[in-house]
């Protein structure tokens, strides 16, 4: 797959369509066993241990974050063949609370910068619905 996103279409300034994502303790989980590392660590399925080091509640794998961060330039693009690099801060711990919902935070971003190559750099911020800012990220992306 080849995105279709053409360079000469896109603008420094131009919003990448928001998102919203939804994480439930099930898909927590489902990740900790996909990964090649098995992470089962206890802050992320046992609200017991996650309350005694000081969170607030079961947290999301910072990787999984990453992968949901990254949704949005996928979407954007059409192709996550045409991610070229990242880089991802994660702000604060994202808290999924055991109920019908889960974490619920809200994907927004924009062309930050217009490379040489057909390459644009994008920002990318994952805020809570309070508005806290959870993580940002930057990625180059190849386009056509």
């Amino acid at each position: 797959m080849t995105t279709r996103l053409r360079y000469e279409d896109t603008s420094v300034g131009q919003e990448l369509p928001a998102k919203e994502v939804t994480v439930d303790r099930l898909a927590l989980l489902l990740f900790g066993g996909q990964t090649m590392r098995l992470d089962f660590a206890a802050t992320h399925w046992s609200e017991r241990i996650s309350r005694s080091v000081g969170l607030p509640d079961v947290i999301m794998h910072g990787p999984f974050t990453l992968g949901k961060v990254l949704e949005i330039v996928n979407g954007w693009t059409g192709d996550p063949g045409a991610l070229v690099e990242h880089r991802i801060r994660l702000a604060r711990p994202v808290p999924v609370p055991d109920d019908e919902t889960g974490a619920v935070f809200r994907l927004s971003g924009t062309v930050e910068e217009k490379l040489p190559g057909n390459r644009v750099r994008v920002g990318v911020t994952a805020a809570s619905p309070e508005g806290q800012v959870l993580a940002t990220l930057q990625a180059t992306v190849q386009l056509a």
